[in-house]
């Protein structure tokens, strides 16, 4: 194989004045022309989609057939398919969301046409992948790529159970067919589980993670009012556009509103609404240096390029080594300085429990599942929410985790079914308990690297098994220097301040879960439905949130401070139009006067009166034991009644927390068939959703 040739297709791909990077011939020789399995782990920004492109181009020119590559981030692939068509390689792509186009791809291979085939590890599970595309090719791939193979590991950060079908495939492949994993992200530990899936004689390439441009930190501010004081203050001395991670998407977006505020140019970026941009658009105002800082989840990861990013600043600690790599890694690929800075805060470790926990459905979940399909013809998603206590995600990863295993299986008509196979299923309690053990001890390692005193590259290499772990001279540890951790004290006052101003919107529910109500429509009728209302904060979060906190739960009153907090946000923030009449409370059997006294008091701030017309006729289960919508709205029905004539003016309706919103959403839809004018719904705090980190 010509490696002259091989650096002018590059060339031709990325630039003139490009070489090879230490490793890439050598990887791309052991595919292309060697033909062996081959697993490279090489550093992010390293080039690690050249090898599979240059040694596809390689193998169609030896007449081979057309490449798989399977990739859980399609949509960020653009910019690398775009290169690649610069040499001539013809790609597509089969998704979702390209039907009309999938006629027309599958033509092209069947007369061999396509030099490159991108697919999802979800489209692996496809019916019509499985028997009408996938057959046309299977008996002639040319080499088969797993991007990001550490998601085949049980013990890698990401595992994803769509990845166990690609070792199946993986497994069927004939002798001499090439296969290449790809990951920057990849142990001892996880490597060796590669092997151990990918077949025998998988041969591992690795370079050394170690990044030259980057400057570590790290800096201990337990409040998060400091931490946006540190920001306000050192965004400044950076030079050019950068990424700070959040761990919770409301994170993000006061994040976002504070830097406004003080001036800066920034987004919130997650798997949630993002506002009037969606991600696409929001990756290219970035890319285009539109966008200065991005505020993100983990929704902003793996196979996001931007080669110019100055500084990645973590406002809250991730929960491993692999991950804060991983993300820190974004920083400082095409520039000669970027600064990695890792904030810490006295909320990390309760979100990192909280994702720890919520990381497996328990057992019980996977049972109950399976048991209501198995008294089933089939059930839909929000079908099987209403018989089983656990939210949606947990619902989806176990359903996700059962079909994996064989013991679900899905209809491939319009209205999407599950439904239980003839198979066996025996759950794996052990291996999801080691998991869960590796997931504690990658926090415990992070705790580690938080107060480390020596190089803290050195740190990261080690504890990703780095072949050449050396002290890099660079971070703040072994320069001696950094930035300051302290901040203005006026500029913590401005930062409490905001935290205590934000206020959180409460959107009207707009239809009944399936089954409520089966003797009417879904739709909640307009005029039945509650106003648009306001929560003062999340529950104990940085601002309101604590107090709210102890009021409930240690002092069992809220306090006055409390009372003129909610009255200045409704009176001076919110200014509901027409202002409300009066105010009511929604009662409570374990609390009986808390809310009702709360209410009171701020109706008199308001200068309005209190009218105590709903009564709990029957008590449930509190709604936070409730883990999905369905459970929560079926919990509520029957629980409350309007017991007495009501006023027909605009109605403050106030509790303390909301969770799922049902219980306003029922007293709401009483109080407006009673009569009511419009109903406003206010809360002290809402129920911090921790899983909503995507």
């Amino acid at each position: 194989m010509d490696k002259t040739h091989t650096l002018t297709l590059l060339r031709k791909m990325i630039g003139e004045d490009k070489d090879f990077r230490p490793g890439q011939w050598e990887a791309i020789e052991a595919v292309a022309s060697k033909k062996q399995r081959t697993l490279v782990v090489q550093r992010t920004g390293w080039g690690k989609s050249l090898v599979y492109f240059l040694a596809t181009k390689l193998l169609r020119e030896q007449g081979s057939g057309p490449t798989v590559l399977i990739s859980p981030l399609l949509s960020l692939m653009r910019n690398q398919i775009e290169m690649a068509r610069r040499i001539g390689i013809r790609a597509f792509t089969i998704n979702s969301a390209n039907k009309e186009e999938w006629a027309a791809i599958e033509e092209a291979l069947a007369k061999d046409e396509c030099d490159l085939m991108l697919i999802s590890p979800e489209r692996l599970n496809n019916e019509h992948f499985l028997k009408e595309v996938l057959p046309q090719i299977s008996g002639r791939i040319g080499l088969f790529v797993v991007d990001e193979a550490h998601c085949i590991s049980d013990w890698g950060h990401d595992f994803r159970p769509d990845y166990r079908r690609i070792v199946r495939i993986v497994q069927m492949l004939p002798r001499g067919i090439p296969v290449l994993g790809t990951t920057a992200t990849a142990n001892d530990r996880v490597v060796k589980d590669v092997q151990a899936q990918l077949g025998p004689g998988l041969t591992v390439h690795r370079g050394s993670l170690a990044r030259e441009s980057l400057r570590l930190q790290n800096i201990r501010l337990a409040n998060q009012s400091e931490r946006l004081a540190w920001l306000a203050e050192n965004l400044p001395k950076f030079k050019g556009s950068g990424i700070i991670y959040c761990l919770t998407v409301a994170d993000t977006e006061r994040v976002t509103g504070w830097l406004k505020q003080k001036g800066f140019s920034a987004e919130a970026y997650h798997a949630g609404g993002n506002g009037t941009m969606d991600r696409r658009a929001l990756e290219q105002a970035f890319l285009n240096n539109e966008i200065k800082i991005l505020v993100a989840t983990v929704a902003l990861g793996m196979g996001f390029d931007k080669p110019d990013i100055d500084f990645v600043i973590h406002f809250q600690r991730p929960g491993s080594v692999v991950a804060y790599y991983q993300q820190v890694g974004r920083a400082g690929r095409a520039v000669e300085k970027s600064y990695g800075i890792l904030l810490s805060g006295a909320e990390d470790d309760e979100i990192q429990n909280y994702f720890i926990e919520s990381a497996f459905p328990s057992t019980q979940v996977f049972l109950d599942i399976l048991q209501e399909l198995e008294k089933s013809e089939g059930l839909s998603l929000y079908e099987i929410l209403a018989r089983v206590n656990t939210s949606k995600s947990m619902a989806e990863k176990a359903l996700k985790i059962l079909e994996v295993d064989g013991a679900v299986g899905q209809t491939s008509d319009k209205k999407l079914l599950y439904f239980r196979t003839p198979n066996p299923w025996v759950p794996e309690t052990d291996r999801i308990n080691r998991v869960l053990d590796l997931r504690r001890s990658e926090l415990a390692q992070m705790q580690a690297y938080m107060d480390y005193p020596d190089c803290l590259m050195k740190f990261l290499l080690e504890a990703l098994d780095d072949p050449n772990p050396v002290p890099c001279g660079r971070c703040a540890n072994c320069q001696g220097k950094g930035f300051s951790a302290s901040v203005s004290h006026e500029l913590v006052i401005e930062a409490e301040n905001y935290l205590k101003g934000t206020q959180v919107l409460i959107q009207p529910r707009k239809q009944w879960p399936i089954g409520l109500f089966p003797d009417q429509k879904r739709n909640i009728p307009l005029e039945l439905q509650n106003a648009p209302g306001r929560s003062l904060c999340y529950y104990g979060d940085a601002g309101w949130g604590k107090l709210v906190q102890s009021g409930k739960y240690q002092e069992g009153h809220f306090s006055n401070e409390l009372v003129k907090a909610a009255a200045h946000l409704i009176r001076d923030m919110w200014q509901p139009n027409p202002f409300p009449g009066w105010v009511t409370a929604i009662p409570s059997t374990r609390h009986p006067k808390l809310v009702a006294e709360f209410a009171r008091r701020l109706a008199n701030s308001l200068q309005i009166p209190f009218y105590p017309v709903i009564d709990r006729i029957r008590e449930a289960p509190e709604q936070k034991t409730m883990q999905n919508s369905s459970k929560q709205a079926y919990n509520v029905i029957n629980t409350i009644r309007i017991v007495q004539t009501i006023s027909h003016e605009p109605v403050l309706l106030v509790d303390d927390i909301i969770d799922s919103g049902w219980t306003l959403t029922m007293a709401g839809y009483l109080l407006k068939k009673q009569g009511s004018g419009q109903v406003y719904p206010f809360t002290l705090a809402r129920a911090t959703s921790r899983n909503a980190n995507g």
